[in-house]
């Protein structure tokens, strides 16, 4: 139904003895929030003492420098930095201070508050977004003075140190991020479209790289990039001629034909089809069949196999970007299957096997497979689908195969796992997987109050800071703990914030486990009573519900998307408007945003949907997310199609990977229910819409 925001990223810290003081929260307070006794117990940087907390001066100094922060009010930010001084949250007001105006902070300065603060989340905050800002000013070398001591960065990040690197000679260390910006056409972050545009002058990228890096440019109409690549490779490819076939790219086909068959006019050719495809794919796949027919008819041919193929390939690719609106066609599949080589990028084999998947042509979805990187190969997506194709041959050693693929994927309780299970016949097993909260040890509860990540997380969150901090405080508690494969830390930490009510970060730690699983952690089943009675009153299952629910907010009542959605279920304002009136109720936003109005009406909207939607569950949730009416422009126009095939056919990702989230959610609460049902069942197949 909504957009859920991205999670915070994730962070570290190292050990190091100094005083537990807190400046705004006590340790002493945390655990007494927590039910803990104050008794003597390890300080997590080697020293050990008892009852030697400075006396708790509440939230009062973190939540006055953060308000202080936010008028830029340097000078209170200084003296907080001395009352603060020593503490859990010594960090934070000089965070503030710096980060007011991060772009005139020197290299040195950043360096030694990260290792005042070693491997802290704010000093791992502090110093990528300060590699990012200098690398989007281009100040690189500052950059490279700092890059070692980013740890955990996202892709932007990620692109401004190889940036740094680039300017600074060091061409393997830029290179790295080639994997990931090199080829890619998608929207990604402009410091990774200048780390591309710049990989073209490494002297490590050959001139196939190149060369493979043209031919997407030339689909995408990059005219920089086509200009500067085309020069390397020794072609030069006038902008002159580029801004021609821009204004009018029919024209220039007209001429293709008396036109001398060079490798500049097979570009050419290519970006005039990328500009026509731009405005209607079928007109440019239109054109490329008659070029190709025109062809097969003359001693001498005008495109060359390469420039045939990738004609294909980019017809092929608009097509799959027109699904929603046009409806699916195998069409696609077969372009794609015409631009067969060995230089898809990761973009062009997923659409390829999308396409393949949705019509089962499997033969094709191992050719797509096959065509993605080694370790995208691995992954269990693309595992299933390879088991899927497999299952449907004629080969009896393949169908085999594809039993030990099922069997192996079977181990793991996410979407393809619960998928394979169905497969080999297995099922979820609650009991087995911890249908009731985990007990745990005293030693390990207060190891989570000893851990100086997750004491901030608690405090922050009693204190009643900024949500963001906090969360940004767990989940880089998490990561910690997870990189040292400390899942009974996890645990711990995950039962003691359930038990507070804190559900999101509960979930979030039982999901970012190494091995441990506990189902009653990670999917948790608040407002019980309200789920299953309203649920039940409009006839639909409490699974499901949950399903929706853990989904949307993760349970948090409070939670409220950036498109305007609200509640434990999401509900859009003019969602709840429409369900009110169909209550014969009058809409009040407070009311419908509570956790018992907001369950109810959720509950009912979704029963309005199912109902809209042939009672296909699958459907049903792709309508909630998305509209129910996109939901019917992904059904088949002929024939049933299997749910898995639907699902990952879904033209918009959010909502593909929504829908199997929920079907995912709904599995496993069903077994924890008492009521289990394999994701098979649940899922069903899809009607045609017609």
């Amino acid at each position: 139904m909504t957009k859920q925001p991205a999670a915070n990223q994730n962070p570290q810290f190292n050990n190091k003895q100094r005083s537990l003081r807190l400046g705004a929260f006590s340790v002493a307070a945390a655990m007494s929030a927590l039910g803990l006794s104050q008794v003597a117990c390890a300080d997590p940087y080697g020293s050990y003492s008892q009852n030697s907390y400075a006396p708790d001066t509440g939230a009062s100094s973190f939540n006055a420098a953060a308000q202080a922060a936010s008028r830029g009010d340097i000078n209170a930010l200084y003296n907080y930095e001395q009352i603060m001084s020593g503490g859990l949250f010594a960090m934070y007001p000089t965070y503030w201070r710096m980060n007011l105006d991060l772009n005139t902070q020197s290299s040195v300065a950043v360096a030694q508050f990260a290792r005042q603060y070693p491997k802290t989340v704010m000093a791992e905050k502090l110093v990528a977004d300060f590699a990012e800002t200098k690398a989007a000013s281009g100040d690189y070398a500052s950059v490279r003075q700092v890059a070692n001591l980013v740890t955990n960065p996202d892709r932007s990040e990620s692109c401004a140190i190889a940036l740094g690197f680039n300017h600074g000679g060091d061409t393997m260390r830029a290179l790295a991020e080639k994997p990931f910006v090199w080829l890619n056409t998608t929207k990604q972050p402009a410091l990774c479209d200048q780390l591309a545009a710049e990989m073209n002058n490494n002297p490590l990228i050959s001139n196939k790289d190149r060369t493979a890096r043209l031919k997407r440019m030339l689909r995408k109409g990059s005219t920089g990039d086509i200009m500067a690549l085309s020069s390397r490779l020794g072609l030069s490819i006038p902008y002159s001629a580029l801004s021609e076939i821009q204004l009018n790219p029919n024209a220039f086909l007209t001429r293709f034909a008396s036109q001398p068959a060079s490798q500049v006019n097979q570009y050419l050719y290519l970006y005039a089809i990328g500009r026509i495809a731009d405005k209607s794919y079928r007109e440019a796949a239109q054109q490329v069949e008659f070029d190709i027919s025109r062809d097969n008819q003359r001693a001498q041919k005008l495109l060359n196999e390469e420039t045939r193929r990738y004609a294909y390939r980019t017809v092929a690719v608009k097509r799959m970007g027109f699904n929603t609106d046009d409806g699916f066609d195998i069409e696609a599949v077969n372009w794609f299957r015409n631009s067969l080589d060995n230089d898809f990028n990761q973009e062009e084999a997923e659409e390829y096997a999308k396409a393949a998947i949705r019509f089962s042509r499997w033969d094709d979805v191992v050719e797509a497979i096959s065509r993605m990187d080694a370790e995208t190969q691995k992954s269990n997506q693309w595992q299933y689908w390879l088991a899927r194709a497999y299952e449907q041959s004629n080969d009896n050693n393949k169908r085999n195969i594809a039993k030990k693929m099922y069997q192996h994927l079977a181990k793991s309780n996410e979407y393809y796992g619960l998928m394979a299970k169905d497969k080999v016949g297995q099922r979820l097993d609650a009991n087995r997987l911890g249908n009731s909260l985990p007990n745990i040890s005293g030693s390990d509860r207060t190891r989570v109050m000893q851990n100086p990540h997750f004491a901030r997380a608690f405090a922050l969150y009693n204190a009643d800071a900024n949500r963001n901090d906090a969360n940004r405080e767990w989940n880089w508690a998490v990561k910690q703990a997870r990189d040292n494969r400390d899942d009974n830390l996890i645990i711990a930490a995950a039962r003691q914030a359930h038990d507070m009510g804190w559900l999101d970060r509960a979930v979030y730690a039982a999901d970012n486990t190494n091995t441990a699983t506990n189902l009653a952690l990670s999917h948790p089943m608040p407002h019980q009573s309200s789920v299953v009675r309203y649920s039940q009153s409009v006839g639909i299952d409490p699974a499901w519900a949950y399903g929706i629910m853990r989904q949307e907010s993760r349970f948090v009542s409070s939670a409220r998307s950036n498109v305007g959605a609200s509640g434990l279920m999401q509900i859009m304002p003019d969602t709840a408007k429409y369900i009110a009136r169909n209550l014969g109720e009058s809409y009040s936003a407070s009311r419908a945003n509570s956790g018992d109005t907001n369950i109810r009406y959720g509950t009912w909207y979704m029963s309005d949907i199912l109902a809209k939607l042939n009672y296909q569950p699958v459907l049903a949730t792709a309508g909630y997310n998305a509209g129910p009416n996109k939901a019917k422009r992904w059904q088949p126009n002929y024939g049933a199609l299997a749910a898995d095939q639907y699902v990952e056919s879904i033209a918009y990702p959010e909502t593909r990977n929504y829908v199997k989230h929920v079907m995912e959610n709904a599995t496993i609460y069903s077994s924890l229910l008492g009521r289990p049902q394999g994701i098979s069942q649940r899922m069903g197949t899809i009607p045609a819409g017609f």
